[in-house]
């Protein structure tokens, strides 16, 4: 376990890193795909799990994901799709990053309306609790990528702020997002719809 929130990183064209993203809600258990990516250009590896839509297990779960993956001593960073996952089952990425002693980067195309996310919660178990979580995920960064006019938005643990910007320009070589994350979405919803849908 480690227990500060900026540690070193060394950022190579092939830095391993895992992109993490959420199916479509159609059941309570909702599927969760993580792609390993060598840089930008090459997926290494799958893997998966299940979250409780709506639930409070999403950090365990993908810490024990990551953690018991062949995969696990190599990556270097972790993306997610944002902190909320499987509707409100809301991520603690300082915990995920200390359960893992991996850095975590959010990747957001908009920023969040926490108004409306408060008001939302109110209508699930453990509000505050909920609310403590997305609170305490940190400073939003605005970082151009692939469009010079539409910033995407991030958040992380457990790195600097340049060097997260630095990962997330680096990879994002398709489209405004990192290209593992992109992978990671396109095969849940295929998995789950038949075929993936809407852009990544």
């Amino acid at each position: 376990m480690v227990t500060e929130l900026y540690g070193k990183i060394t950022i190579k064209p092939e830095i391993r890193l895992l992109g993490i993203d959420d199916s479509k809600l159609v059941k309570k258990d909702v599927l969760i795909i993580g792609t390993v990516f060598r840089g930008s250009h090459w997926m290494d590896g799958v893997m998966r799990t299940t979250i409780t839509k709506d639930g409070m297990d999403g950090t365990e779960k993908l810490i024990d994901m990551i953690i018991n993956s062949r995969h696990y001593r190599q990556v270097r960073a972790i993306i997610l799709d944002g902190i909320t996952y499987a509707g409100f089952n809301i991520l603690n990425i300082k915990k995920l990053y200390t359960g893992t002693n991996i850095p975590v980067i959010v990747i957001m195309r908009k920023k969040p309306d926490f108004k409306k996310i408060k008001k939302a919660l109110s209508n699930l178990a453990y509000p505050e609790e909920r609310w403590k979580l997305l609170k305490s995920a940190g400073e939003i960064i605005d970082v151009f990528t692939r469009d010079p006019e539409k910033p995407i938005y991030i958040q992380c643990a457990g790195l600097q702020k340049k060097d997260a910007i630095k990962i997330v320009k680096m990879s994002s070589t398709r489209s405004n997002i990192p290209e593992p994350l992109r992978a990671a979405h396109l095969i849940a919803t295929g998995v789950i719809c038949g075929e993936s849908k809407k852009r990544a």
